[in-house]
């Protein structure tokens, strides 16, 4: 496992910071923008979350809202626990999958009304999207993009697919690693 310092903290903040502030500077310009959203557990997942965490003695009300600050204390719950490991995996898999869409739900997970990606736009499409739009938006002539919303709406499944196929191949990766 890495270390994670306050200046790693800090700068993952600032990261975050840029990106709400990309997607609020997009609104405000009426740009079309690749939100990276990320939808609330659904119940029958909440109700699963609840009986894995009764069977190791946590207290999780499914009648009450999932917030994200009710994950967060159950991972401070378990913290140093023997269970911590399967919480942390068990509670990462009650969430929904973040998405790349043009149409904004917010982000559950980070507690955003907005948010998307604008900070690595050498490693993701959705980040050269949202810098290309911020170019339009500060000169309507710049930047490449896409006219048709429609467009945005495939792009954005795509890059969620591409996402998701990514992710596999790292963690079959790693599965043969260990």
């Amino acid at each position: 496992q890495r270390q994670r310092l306050d200046s790693h903290k800090l700068i993952e903040e600032f990261m975050v910071l840029a990106n709400v502030a990309a997607a609020e500077f997009l609104e405000e310009k009426k740009r079309p923008c690749m939100y990276r959203v990320h939808d609330e557990p659904s119940m029958s997942k909440i109700e699963s979350l609840a009986e894995v965490l009764d069977s190791v003695h946590i207290r999780f009300d499914k009648g009450q809202p999932a917030t994200p600050h009710r994950f967060n204390q159950i991972l401070a719950k378990a913290k140093g626990t023997a269970h911590a490991q399967m919480i942390n995996d068990v509670v990462l898999r009650s969430q929904a999958q973040a998405m790349y869409d043009p149409n904004n739900i917010g982000h559950f997970g980070l507690s955003l009304k907005r948010y998307c990606h604008f900070t690595s736009p050498i490693r993701r499409y959705a980040d050269l999207l949202v810098h290309r739009a911020l170019l339009r938006g500060l000169k309507p002539s710049d930047g490449a993009l896409p006219e048709d919303s429609g467009d945005f709406v495939r792009i954005g499944e795509h890059l969620s697919v591409t996402e998701r196929r990514a992710q596999a191949a790292e963690r079959g990766a790693m599965d043969r690693y260990s």
